[in-house]
């Protein structure tokens, strides 16, 4: 009898296992092919599992590991959160890999643009204090030899170039100055300006006027030319009368000739 029951409580203890084997193999399954029982993907993403979320994102989206209790849970996102910058994959799945520790904005991992809290900015790298030569600039958080004011307003369109009329070119500027200088003055240091071009008023050309052209004969010559040899008496006195004498008309010596 007693070893009878040994054998029932054998045989149970054994389908125990063989079931506690078969349920762990198909968990391990669900995670590798990424199916499993999950009834829909979230938005963004093209395949996903029940227990690790979206495990590949469609196209231009990056994929973001979100920490949820103890494990990780794949989230498709259009750009990294802070802390992280984006890596494009050619043909494969884009994600996100963070920056440094001391870093909250970044370009890459040996690039920073934002440093956290209390850290100070200085070409691309994070720290608690300047170095020598530059200081602290505390409303931008970077190291600097200067600051600069805000970009002033910007200006009237002004011509830049001698043309008096027609279109002309032209332009607008803004600057900005220092505000305060600790070292000897510097490229950093000196006023910035921008330009950009703009429309100038039309302002339209006048026609130049010459001398107006001399009526001619039909000799060809002009009519004061022709006036100045003619008239009677010689003297080559031209057209203009004399006071007491008459004005006479000289008819031109035409000769006709007939055929006989």
């Amino acid at each position: 009898m007693w070893l009878g029951l040994l054998a029932l409580v054998f045989l149970s203890s054994a389908a125990d296992a063989d079931v506690a084997k078969a349920s762990a193999k198909t968990r391990r399954q669900r995670r590798a092919s990424g199916e499993g029982s999950w009834p829909s993907c979230p938005k963004g993403c093209e395949r996903c599992s029940e227990y690790n979320g979206c495990v590949r994102c469609k196209a231009k989206l990056f994929m973001f590991l979100a920490r949820s209790d103890l494990s990780q849970v794949g989230v498709c996102l259009a750009s990294c959160p802070a802390g992280y910058f984006g890596v494009r994959i050619h043909g494969g799945n884009n994600r996100c890999s963070q920056c440094d520790l001391d870093c909250d904005v970044c370009f890459d991992r040996k690039f920073c643009m934002k440093c956290k809290e209390g850290l100070y900015l200085d070409n691309g790298k994070c720290s608690a204090s300047c170095p020598p030569g530059l200081h602290p600039a505390n409303d931008t958080m970077e190291c600097v030899e200067c600051q600069l004011s805000e970009w002033s307003q910007w200006g009237a369109c002004v011509k830049t170039t001698s043309k008096p009329c027609g279109l002309k070119k032209a332009a607008r500027s803004r600057v900005r100055r220092p505000l305060r200088v600790w070292d000897a003055p510097s490229q950093t240091c000196a006023p910035q300006t921008q330009r950009r071009k703009c429309a100038a008023p039309k302002t339209p050309c006048k026609r130049a006027r010459g001398p107006r052209p001399q009526k001619k004969t039909e000799g060809g010559r002009p009519l004061n030319e022709a006036g100045g040899q003619g008239g009677s008496g010689g003297g080559g006195g031209g057209g203009r009368k004399r006071k007491g004498q008459s004005r006479t008309t000289v008819a031109p010596n035409v000769s006709t000739s007939s055929a006989t």
